[in-house]
């Protein structure tokens, strides 16, 4: 991971209400907390284990990344913040819609407009179920399948990783 995609993950964490994120790939970690406000985020970046014939230094390096809160009013969301646990309903035949990138998950495409979607409604393969912000840009993502929505398993303005499903949708 590159330390100028890190600093934009702390942007972005900044912006948001969320106060902890925790990103692993490919064996790199990172973790970001928020502290009271007008304290720092801090992010610690853990390396990805080094291969046998890797350098021992680039094992041991763990780089700290600060930046400045700009949020004042910081609310303990940690519960609402993870994605809900699907119903205890069979879920083996529904098809996942997932977050094809790291972003701030949108329901609607501005805050006073009505969601995309809601549970019950039927999707053709190209409706948009949602926007993904990803570094200023709104990417809308598309339901992939036809069928009907089952469950909306993350909140508006929640960020999301890449990878984690959005929605259940019953395919017909």
């Amino acid at each position: 991971m590159k330390i100028q995609e890190i600093r934009e993950l702390i942007r972005l964490i900044d912006q948001s209400s969320i106060d902890e994120f925790v990103y692993e790939q490919d064996g790199t970690k990172v973790h970001m907390k928020k502290a009271a406000a007008g304290a720092p985020v801090q992010a610690v970046v853990a390396a990805p284990p080094a291969e046998p014939i890797a350098k021992p230094a680039v094992e041991e390096a763990k780089p700290q990344v600060q930046a400045p809160v700009q949020a004042a009013n910081v609310q303990t969301e940690t519960k609402q913040q993870e994605a809900p646990k699907p119903k205890a309903e069979n879920t083996e035949n529904l098809h996942k819609i997932t977050s094809p990138m790291v972003g701030t998950f949108y329901a609607a495409p501005s805050p006073d407009a009505p969601p995309y979607v809601k549970v019950g409604d039927k999707v053709q393969k190209d409706t948009v179920v949602c926007i993904i912000e990803a570094m200023k840009l709104f990417n809308e993502i598309e339901a992939e399948v036809n069928g009907e929505i089952v469950e909306v398993l993350v909140q508006n303005g929640q960020l999301v990783e890449y990878g984690q499903p959005l929605f259940l949708v019953k395919p017909e």
